[in-house]
């Protein structure tokens, strides 16, 4: 509907989306934010409308810029919604809810930032059954309750039918495709270090910590708002309210705590996350990342633009095949797709080898995939790099 012109869309960053929300429902009209800077997001390229043809008709404004501790920030307007419909496990006759595990996500934010906000409630209970400190949302905000009559449903069913390293190899895939991502996999989690916050991106990403040691200690955190996630769920304990960002069924380790998106992502832009890695479709060599949009297709921005936004704070890793199905370079000298961040990947880990990149004067190849040569992967790859005196396979 976007790209054929029956509809208008602002394509806004997912965290982005959570904080204008978050100070609509407080009476703030405005706010900086470093996450979008150098991308479509802050020059007003981004179409908003479509011809029936798919030509772009009208395209967003460009960003206010301010620099504060020496970094880029980009104005953003709050948003206030005429109405919310938002999901509660409970709620009581004064419209006090109560979340459940990670169904917070985006519920609190939005129903504090309309006019008029209508719960749907699984449980509707007496005054008093749900304690004070558990109230997720006071009844200030809400001005509709309705009890829910239809069953939770999950979009993806994600299972592990052990946790073993066997099990989790089976979602990289069969032949070569399997042995280049477990490759890869293999060597994103040794950069776990004991002690990190970490939040993976879907795909490889998420596989990594079946890879890491006993000895190794790492809270993993999820956008839609948990630190803790534990491995995929066993066949038949799965909880519809018990999923990461990617949609996925998850479990919860001992010790986790669950929030909004709004807090998650203040967490994210902050720099309190250790270790963020993600997939991409290309990426520069000056740590410049494409990840959400191919020509023709519309995927949203999701939550890398604020996950890549403090990369002095967030060390970002990508995980990435070499080449495209069609045998293309990925790491270019310049991203030819639209920008997620500016020099915010300081390692790329593909099947060939292992990239530092330094934003300033580039990538330098420093671990080597066994049976590889230096000379197949510079004909793999546009961007210029050099090689370490201290090469070495990889890990």
């Amino acid at each position: 509907m976007y790209l054929s012109g029956e509809i208008e869309l602002e394509l806004t960053p997912q965290g982005t989306l959570a904080e204008r929300c978050a100070c609509g429902g407080k009476g703030i009209p405005a706010f900086y934010t470093p996450a979008a800077v150098g991308t479509v997001v802050q020059t007003g390229d981004l179409p908003l409308s479509h011809d029936a043809n798919g030509k772009p008709l009208k395209y967003s404004t460009p960003k206010d810029v301010k620099v504060f501790d020496g970094r880029p920030h980009l104005l953003e307007n709050s948003i206030r919604g005429d109405y919310a419909f938002i999901k509660a496990w409970k709620a009581d006759r004064l419209g006090n809810c109560q979340f459940r595990l990670t169904a917070n996500n985006f519920n609190g934010v939005m129903g504090r930032c309309a006019d008029m906000t209508v719960v749907e409630a699984e449980n509707i209970v007496e005054l008093g059954e749900i304690s004070p400190e558990a109230v997720n949302l006071p009844g200030i905000y809400v001005s509709r309750v309705i009890k829910s009559t239809t069953p939770k449903e999950i979009e993806k069913y994600t299972f592990s039918t052990s946790s073993s390293v066997s099990s989790i190899e089976n979602s990289l895939g069969h032949g070569p495709t399997k042995e280049r991502r477990k490759r890869i996999v293999r060597r994103a989690a040794k950069e776990f270090k004991n002690g990190m916050y970490a939040n993976l991106g879907i795909g490889m990403p998420m596989l990594a910590p079946a890879f890491v040691g006993p000895e190794i200690d790492v809270q993993l955190q999820s956008e839609n708002g948990v630190i803790g996630l534990g491995p995929y769920p066993i066949k038949g304990t799965e909880d519809a309210d018990l999923i990461n960002a990617g949609k996925e069924t998850v479990t919860l380790n001992v010790g986790a705590s669950v929030f909004g998106s709004e807090e998650s992502f203040g967490m994210i832009r902050s720099g309190r996350i250790d270790l963020s890695i993600l997939g991409a479709m290309q990426v520069s060599g000056n740590g410049d990342l494409a990840s959400w949009m191919l020509p023709g297709k519309i995927k949203g921005f999701g939550g890398a633009m604020d996950l890549v936004s403090n990369p002095k704070r967030t060390k970002v890793i990508v995980t990435m095949e070499h080449t495209d199905k069609q045998g293309r370079p990925k790491i270019l000298r310049q991203c030819t797709f639209p920008l997620t961040g500016k020099s915010c990947v300081s390692l790329i880990i593909t099947d060939l080898g292992v990239f530092e990149v330094n934003f300033s004067t580039g990538l330098t190849l420093i671990e080597i995939a066994e049976g590889i040569t230096v000379e197949e992967i510079q004909s793999k790859t546009e961007a210029s790099f050099v090689v370490s005196e201290n090469l070495r396979l990889m890990l």
